[in-house]
């Protein structure tokens, strides 16, 4: 197995394990709360990472592994789980470990000569299967640390003379003291 197949185990497992613990953990309303008008709560994150899992990786995995010209499309606006106000953040969680446990199988069956092989992306062009899992242990953290800053905002501004500190994070963010 290839440092890049093993090192995305690694990320992907770690990653199921946080989502469950901030679905698990925090409270529905914290999950649900969105950081900014037009941005994604928590639970959204955690949403679309559940529609990704099942729908966009593995597919698209087995689509380059079986020589397909041509990877499946997603389109998250149209092909999202809804989230609404009865939405299990505990049940989206173990849908998640449940899709993540089939993953990581999947995942486990790369060989390194299956790195180099390539389908087409529909807006993106040829993409190599090393490519797709370089960006799935990206795409997972990214939204794992989107999650984590919705949760973080509103602890953000109260948090006195040290809120400067979480600039990079505030999606309010007043200007650092002496500029």
């Amino acid at each position: 197995m290839s440092d890049l197949v093993g090192d995305l185990i690694d990320i992907l497992r770690i990653d199921g394990d946080r989502w469950r613990a901030l679905a698990t953990g925090l409270d529905r309303d914290l999950l649900a709360r969105k950081p900014a008008p037009g941005e994604w709560s928590a639970l959204q994150c955690l949403g679309h990472a559940v529609d990704t899992e099942a729908f966009v990786f593995t597919a698209r995995i087995r689509a380059i592994r079986d020589s397909r010209p041509e990877l499946p499309s997603y389109d998250p606006d149209v092909q999202a789980t809804p989230i609404t106000d009865s939405t299990d953040p505990t049940a989206l969680a173990e849908r998640m470990i449940s899709e993540r446990r089939d993953s990581l199988a999947l995942l486990a069956t790369i060989a390194d000569e299956d790195l180099d092989r390539t389908s087409r992306h529909l807006e993106l062009g040829l993409v190599t299967m090393r490519e797709l899992l370089n960006e799935w242990a990206a795409h997972d953290m990214m939204h794992i640390v989107q999650a984590e800053r919705a949760v973080m905002q509103p602890f953000i501004p109260s948090s006195g003379p040290w809120r400067f500190y979480f600039a990079d994070h505030d999606v309010d963010a007043p200007a650092k003291p002496g500029s």
